[in-house]
Order: C-alpha cells, then sequence, then structure tokens
C-alpha cells in the first residue's frame, strides 16, 4: 500500500512537472526531481534524487537507491540500498547550475561475497556476509539546466564508511548522469 501511495505521489509530481513547462523558468522554480540514468542502465540501481534550493549558491537534497537486480560478478560488495543526504555549493554565474562540490553522507547496506573450495568435493561454494555502514564524503560535478527546467547533471565521489565492519568496504562511491526537471 506505501509503495502505491509513493508511485503515485511520484506520478502526479512527474505530471505536474511535465505539464506546466509553458512558461520560462524562473528563479522561483527551487525544487528538482531527478533519476540516474547512468545507474539503472549500468548496474540495474534505482537511483532517484530530490533536491531543493535555498539560494543561488546552495541546495540540500536526498537520494534513494535500491538495487533492482544487480548479481553479477563485477564487484566484490553489491550495494543493496542507501540514503544519502547531500549539501551542494555552485560556483557559477546560473541560478544553482554549473560546477558544484557537494558534501554528503551515506548509510549503505549490502553483501559481500566470499568464494571457499572445498578440497574434498572438488566444488567452490559461495557464501555471502551482509553489512549497513555510514559514509561521508565529497563529490564534484556539473548541473546544465534549460530555460523550461529540464536538468541534466553529471558528477561523482567518494566516501568513506566509518563503522568498517568485517565485511563492508572501506569506500563507497557516488556518481553518475542524472536527468530530470526543476519545478
Amino acid at each position: 500500500m506505501n509503495r502505491l501511495f509513493v508511485l503515485c505521489l511520484l506520478l502526479i509530481l512527474c505530471g505536474n512537472t511535465l505539464f506546466s513547462q509553458d512558461t520560462i523558468l524562473d528563479e522561483t522554480d527551487r525544487d528538482e526531481l531527478k533519476i540516474n540514468a547512468f545507474n539503472l542502465i549500468a548496474f540495474k540501481y534505482i537511483d532517484v534524487a530530490y533536491e531543493h534550493i535555498l539560494h543561488e549558491e546552495a541546495s540540500f537534497g536526498i537520494a534513494f537507491l535500491i538495487n533492482a537486480g544487480n548479481d553479477d560478478d563485477i564487484f566484490d560488495y553489491y550495494r543493496q540500498y542507501s540514503i544519502t543526504p547531500f549539501y551542494r555549493r555552485y560556483f557559477s554565474k546560473g541560478f544553482a547550475s554549473g560546477f558544484f562540490v557537494e558534501g554528503f553522507g551515506m548509510l549503505n547496506s549490502g553483501e559481500e561475497d566470499f568464494f571457499d573450495f572445498n578440497e574434498i568435493t572438488q566444488e567452490t561454494v559461495r557464501t555471502g556476509e551482509t553489512y549497513t555502514d555510514f559514509a561521508l564524503g565529497i563529490s564534484v560535478g556539473g548541473k546544465f539546466i534549460s530555460k523550461k527546467g529540464f536538468i541534466a547533471e553529471v558528477y561523482g565521489g567518494l566516501g568513506r564508511n566509518f563503522f568498517s565492519t568485517d565485511f563492508s568496504p572501506e569506500v563507497v562511491g557516488r556518481g553518475g548522469v542524472s536527468l530530470g526537471f526543476r519545478f
């Protein structure tokens, strides 16, 4: 029931944004909704973000990442979810656009796989251990915005996990190519 409510709310917000873009964007539009297209295509992560603009040089937001079925053997750690609040500072002439530096915190959870070779059965056994950790980090990037509010942004950064359980990675990444709208 809660998932249906959240999905309906997102559809209403997106529909409102899509059909209200007849006027040119101005500085009263201070909210953004984005999806990280790179993570969706490359890793099957659903990664959405909401950002609120405080003034022409600063904003804060929150991003939610959910693993939608990534079971490749490319990575040692499989992130199942992360919740990432962030604060951005912009350094360009545009209103909350252009080059930015971001500080973030990330609550992340996932699984690390171990492979053991059993000499008696001559089989490799795969086991997984889950972890939950919290990281602080920094990212840099650029945000480009059209006159009608379409957003494209590219960013990347690293954070360090602080609890460093036996199974969590020491460093987590944050990045991608996001597309969305300002409203």
